[in-house]
């Protein structure tokens, strides 16, 4: 009995320290074809916390920026006025190498204030929206100044004000990207017409210096205007008097914006569960891929919990180089990961004060295929790396996207060992079934998952196969029975002619 007693307790106290120093994890989930939230493994764990302290910076203040190029990682640490550079050596550790809070124009140095994001281009060179001082910045990768854009001088930036033409806002720059062809896209506050576009128009040469320049081309992909049909026809029959006071129907202006490999630009905005996240071609026109059980726009099923309400309203959107996606809900601090058809992937994070968890999401980036998430008002950054399911799952879209579909089924098969109720492993073999020409296989895995639109695929591919592989008989089972009736009613009235002559 004592033995018994003794293993028990050892039991307990491994147990107890298995909770207790186990890696960090998190909640995560999934949704099913029925809408419903169904667990799963973990994607992602917490690798690191980082501080200003820890880095060796002092304490950030309301950091609002985040942008990874490379090995390099920017923190625009917006309520100190200042950029810091951080580079992530071969063992992890991420040291600072630069700590910057102004640039030099003409022999002057001018502070930044309140800058709130930073983005460096494929040349080095770094753009750096300096909100509070209205500006654009453009910087050399030693920091030294290049340029720098205000607001421009152009009639689409006015507005009618009691019939006279006026200034509408300032120009206060808060998020921007640059595609490969140098074009800088700003997304500045009360602006709702969209991205705001410069184009380098020239580059001249000024006391043996080449100086680069850029002007304003004009807006980009705007939000779409969302009418409810009765809020419209009440407007219709009111009084003036009574639409002064209603809300105007003008598009949302976007929250964030990012670059992906193919230069498409991914755009987030607020509005819930209307398009909160596009992805963008050089036209401007909404080109991301919709073909989930439902589109991508967060948590499908919300309740009050916490005194939090309302959809998923995303913050920021990264997107990795297997055209799967991430969008930072600010609403409930979770990181909802999608495919390039759509599909969720997974979703993880929360609202709350422990590692893995936020409480004012503002940012998210990636290196590699590690994410790193800017919290502001804990004025801290988590590094998120891949566990083995999560890496699974990337290695299945990548094998996919290269066009190896057998290799791609087996570590669909791989993820369905560790996690039985993720649909899109279904969906992913079916998918691989499909282009390897077994359309057989395909429906059996679409089938099991209600994917409907790739059943109905798989079923007219797989009809075609067999009608083409069975089309003689087809059309002797056809011609019998076209021609066996009138063949046997020409030999009956015969044989009775014949009896009767």
């Amino acid at each position: 009995m004592k033995k018994l007693f003794n293993l028990f307790l050892l039991i307990l106290t491994l147990f107890v320290f298995n909770s207790l120093y186990a890696e960090p994890t998190n909640y995560t989930y999934n949704y099913d074809f029925w809408n419903e939230q169904v667990a799963s493994p973990d994607a992602y764990r917490v690798s690191a916390y980082i501080l200003g302290t820890t880095l060796g910076v002092g304490h950030f203040r309301d950091p609002q920026g985040l942008f990874i190029r490379d090995n390099r990682i920017y923190i625009c640490d917006s309520g100190n006025n200042r950029i810091i550079k951080v580079e992530v050596q071969e063992n992890g550790e991420h040291v600072v190498v630069a700590n910057v809070s102004s640039v030099i124009i003409d022999g002057v140095e001018s502070r930044f204030n309140y800058p709130m994001d930073v983005f460096e281009n494929r040349d080095g060179k770094i753009f750096i929206a300096d909100t509070n001082n209205n500006r654009v910045l453009i910087l050399d990768k030693e920091w030294n100044f290049i340029n720098v854009i205000y607001k421009p001088d152009d009639d689409s930036l006015r507005n009618l004000d009691d019939g006279e033409i006026s200034e509408f806002t300032d120009f206060l720059p808060f998020k921007l990207v640059v595609d490969f062809a140098n074009r800088i896209f700003v997304q500045a506050r009360n602006i709702n017409k969209g991205l705001m576009e410069f184009v380098r128009t020239r580059q001249r040469e000024e006391q043996e210096e080449h100086i680069e320049s850029w002007e304003f081309a004009g807006f980009m992909g705007a939000n779409k205007v969302n009418v409810n049909i009765i809020d419209y026809i009440w407007k219709l029959i009111s009084t003036q008097a009574q639409r002064d006071r209603m809300q105007l129907f003008i598009p949302t202006e976007y929250t964030n914006v990012a670059l992906d490999r193919d230069g498409f630009i991914y755009v987030t905005n607020a509005t819930g569960q209307i398009d909160p996240v596009r992805r963008l071609n050089a036209m401007g026109q909404d080109i991301l891929i919709r073909n989930g059980y439902e589109d991508p726009v967060g948590d499908l099923v919300y309740g009050t919990a916490a005194n939090i309400r309302g959809p998923s309203r995303f913050i920021d959107v990264v997107a990795f180089d297997n055209d799967s996606y991430a969008c930072f809900d600010r609403n409930r601090g979770r990181i909802f990961m999608y495919d390039f058809q759509g599909n969720l992937l997974y979703a993880f994070g929360g609202v709350g004060n422990r590692e893995g968890l936020f409480i004012m999401p503002v940012a998210l980036d990636r290196m590699g295929y590690s994410l790193y998430a800017l919290d502001s008002r804990s004025a801290a950054i988590t590094r998120f790396d891949l566990t083995d399911y999560g890496t699974l799952i990337n290695k299945a879209l990548e094998e996919y996207r290269a066009g190896r579909y057998e290799s791609s089924a087996e570590e669909w098969e791989k993820v369905l060992k560790m996690n039985g109720n993720h649909d899109l492993a279904y969906i992913g073999i079916g998918r691989a079934a499909l282009r390897q020409g077994d359309y057989l296989k395909a429906m059996r895995y679409y089938k099991l998952k209600h994917y409907r639109e790739g059943y109905g695929k798989a079923f007219q591919l797989y009809r075609k196969i067999w009608m083409e592989e069975n089309l003689w008989w087809i059309l002797i089972v056809l011609g019998v029975v076209i021609l066996l009736p009138p063949a046997v009613k020409f030999t009956i009235k015969t044989i009775k002619e014949i009896r009767e002559a």
